[in-house]
């Protein structure tokens, strides 16, 4: 099979999945049956296996098929891409400065005002990625590479947009006012006027980190897709699965405090 058939079929494999389980139709009695973090369970393990898939058949064909755009040999658009892959990877990392208290929080309760990074964008962390595979789709030798990360790429923004969709409808009013107090795509939510930009909330230590991290993944880029891409797979399982055990053990402790709370007011 052609390789860019192959590539093209593994990604669409994640994207059916990742978008068909998020929608309402099946999401909603798939949550009914197992509970709001059995279903956020059961997501990321297929999250993580059509994602190793993608990975894996990409890494098995990443010197293949046909040449991509390759843009990069125009020494200005690397430095530009470059520049946008290093941006993209800082915010990745300083979207979980204020996650926690995020309206996106796995379990969250309540819908605040944006703070830090939100105030920028709304979806740090999508828009992130997004830099990141667009600007790899650009100067990606191969059309394999260019059709994985500018997929992954295109997929964030429209991820963020359902999932800005999916609150709306679930939280009401409250979402809404969020919504209208930010944005998508940074800074268009402060040009407006709908928003201020507040220096001293943004996450330097974490930006700082989401640089090292570009550089030293520059620095290693040639053996990302060594092992069929094991190194990148382990990424995506670990990470999320750090966030999903934080969010478990924030859900409980504020379980245990609504029970305290009213075991005391029924003895009363």
């Amino acid at each position: 099979m052609d390789p860019v058939l192959r590539v093209s079929l593994g990604l669409a494999l994640f994207a059916a999945t990742h978008l068909g389980l998020a929608w309402p139709p099946i999401r909603q009695p798939l949550v009914a049956r197992l509970g709001p973090f059995g279903f956020t369970a059961f997501y990321s393990v297929v999250a993580w296996i059509t994602f190793g898939i993608a990975v894996s058949v990409y890494a098995a064909h990443a010197d293949a098929g046909p040449p991509g755009l390759a843009l990069g040999a125009d020494p200005i658009v690397r430095v530009v891409a470059i520049a946008l892959i290093a941006l993209g990877v800082m915010l990745m990392v300083g979207a979980f400065a204020d996650y926690g208290s995020s309206p996106f929080a796995i379990g969250s309760r309540r819908v605040r005002e944006p703070v830090g990074l939100e105030r920028v964008t709304r979806h740090p962390f999508f828009v992130g990625a997004a830099l990141l595979g667009l600007a790899h789709a650009l100067v990606a030798p191969r059309l394999v590479g260019a059709i994985l990360t500018g997929g992954l790429g295109a997929l964030s923004l429209l991820g963020s947009h359902l999932q800005d969709r999916k609150h709306a409808a679930l939280r009401g009013e409250a979402f809404e006012r969020y919504l209208a107090q930010s944005s998508l795509l940074p800074f268009v939510a402060i040009a407006a006027g709908r928003q201020r930009f507040v220096a001293s909330e943004l996450p330097y230590g974490r930006l700082a980190a989401g640089l090292a991290i570009a550089v030293a993944l520059r620095a290693v880029h040639g053996h990302l897709f060594a092992h069929g891409g094991l190194y990148v797979i382990a990424a995506l399982v670990i990470g999320p699965l750090g966030i999903l055990f934080a969010d478990w053990r924030r859900d409980r402790a504020r379980r245990r405090v609504a029970a305290s709370v009213l075991g005391s007011a029924w003895i009363a």
